[in-house]
Parts: C-alpha cells; sequence; structure tokens
C-alpha cells in the first residue's frame, strides 16, 4: 500500500498544470509518452515490480483527422459508399477545397451551358436505358469508389433552387474545385443524405443515366410524408463538368415535376372531401 501511495504522489507531484487544472470543454490527456511514464515510476518507487513499468502507448480518440469524420462517413455509408482508405473529404466551401489538398476555383460562381450533354444522360425507365443497367452500373460505381485512394465530395445548393446536391468522386482539382463554384453554397449542418447523389468515377469505361424515385421520410410532426430523390451516375476515363451538371440539371426538373403533381393531387383529394 505505502508503494502504491507512493508511485501516485511521485505521479502527481510532477504532473504537467494541464493534468491539474480541468474542465468540461477540455479534457486532462496523458501528454508524456510510455517510456517516460515507466522512467518516472521507477525512479519515485524503485521497489516496485519491473512489471507495474509496462505502460500502454498513449492514443487519441476519436482517431478523426482531415479526411476521416465519423458522421460524414456514416452519411457515405447512407449513400452506399464506404471510403475504406479513410480519406473522405467533404467540401461546402472554398476553405475546405485547401484542406483536402484541392485548387481554388479560377471563376466563382461559375457559370456552366451543359445543353449539349442532356441528351447524353437518359433516364432510368426509359427507352434507351432499363432499370437493371442502371442498377448494375450505379452498383459497381459505389463499389469502386469505396475502394478509391480518396473520396472528395462537393456538396451545396443546385443553383437557384433549395435542391441538395452531393457529389461523390474520386476526382479532386478542375472537377470538385468547379462544382463547388458552380452549386449555391448551402448552410453546413450534419452531414445528412441531399435530395440528389452523383456519383462521378474516373479511370473507368464511359456511362451516364440518371433516376428518380419516391421515398417516404419523417416529417418535424413525425409523420411519413413521401418525397422524390433522384441518383445521377456519370463515369468514364476522365468525366467532364458539364456531363456532371447535365445530370443534376434534368434531377431537379425531375424532383420539381413529382413534387408539383403531389401538390395538385394533395390539392384535388382536399377539394373533394
Amino acid at each position: 500500500m505505502q508503494a502504491v501511495q507512493l508511485l501516485a504522489r511521485g505521479v502527481a507531484n510532477k504532473a504537467p498544470r494541464s493534468l491539474v487544472t480541468t474542465s468540461v470543454t477540455n479534457p486532462p490527456y496523458r501528454l508524456f509518452s510510455a517510456a517516460a511514464a515507466a522512467q518516472q515510476i521507477q525512479t519515485s518507487s524503485p521497489g516496485l515490480p519491473e512489471s507495474i513499468t509496462r505502460v500502454g502507448g498513449p492514443e487519441a480518440f476519436p482517431n478523426e483527422y482531415p479526411g476521416q469524420n465519423y458522421i460524414f462517413n456514416w452519411a457515405l455509408n447512407a449513400d452506399g459508399v464506404t471510403p475504406l482508405k479513410k480519406s473522405a473529404f467533404r467540401i461546402t466551401k472554398p476553405l475546405e477545397l485547401k484542406v483536402a489538398g484541392l485548387e481554388l476555383p479560377k471563376t466563382s460562381p461559375l457559370k456552366v451551358n451543359a445543353k449539349s450533354e442532356r441528351s447524353k444522360v437518359p433516364e432510368a425507365g426509359s427507352d434507351t436505358l432499363d432499370f437493371d443497367t442502371f442498377d448494375d452500373a450505379l452498383q459497381n460505381t459505389k463499389d469502386a469508389l469505396s475502394l478509391s485512394d480518396s473520396l472528395f465530395c462537393p456538396e451545396g445548393h443546385a443553383p437557384g433552387t433549395r435542391v441538395g446536391v452531393r457529389v461523390i468522386s474520386n476526382m479532386g482539382t478542375n472537377l470538385s474545385s468547379d462544382l463547388v463554384a458552380y452549386l449555391d453554397r448551402a448552410p453546413k449542418r450534419d452531414p445528412k443524405s441531399q435530395a440528389v447523389t452523383c456519383y462521378v468515377l474516373s479511370g473507368t469505361e464511359e456511362f451516364s443515366g440518371y433516376a428518380i424515385e419516391e421515398v417516404e421520410e419523417t416529417a418535424e410532426d413525425g409523420s411519413r410524408v413521401a418525397v422524390s430523390v433522384a441518383t445521377v451516375v456519370v463515369t468514364g476515363k476522365k468525366p467532364t463538368l458539364k456531363r456532371v451538371v447535365a445530370g443534376i440539371e434534368l434531377s431537379v426538373e425531375g424532383l420539381e415535376a413529382d413534387a408539383k403533381e403531389r401538390a395538385e393531387k394533395k390539392a384535388a383529394e382536399e377539394k373533394a372531401e
């Protein structure tokens, strides 16, 4: 018992001030190394057995750093992508481009004329793209993105709207930088799935398409409401900004059409009552 008291007294007497003065917002952390701690114990209490000096190395928790954010990783998991290389950057403003090691956009805001690309992004369920083909391409793209060295994920509102857009891509400078300049900046909140999710993969065979589906979400009052969400897939050797923007524009138009149809249907039902 005396040896244990000596051990505690020896460590406490030489503890840094930051270990003594604590607060709720700044909890104390062990700032000394395992080797230093072992030497401290031997010096203050030489009579203790050697086994008591086997002090584990210090660890920081949570183990987060730029590109590794637990909350955002869960949001990507909900979108079907798991960043296995632990390098996924959520980019909502120019400063976060620098954090991701990317260049700032040369022009901001950036206007993009994607009319020439719209015909190259068919909707799933149309004559040119069936659902099975789209679903296969989507799953293959998600799997490949999960294995990418780094993921770059610009977020914002589609220009002139309040429709949330997230792009999940393995392409950094140029595409990601331009998308940050193209999308309207949205208030940054905890990450969650967006109305439009774009999966963009480079270094593979070319494919483009989008799909709109109706899902149920929980409203603020706890009720379940029907909403539409859109998924865009663009792959190729080096997908272009215009092709991605064409998919976003077509998706927003589809979402707005669905919302208008539901509103008209609801109004007709209320009038019938």
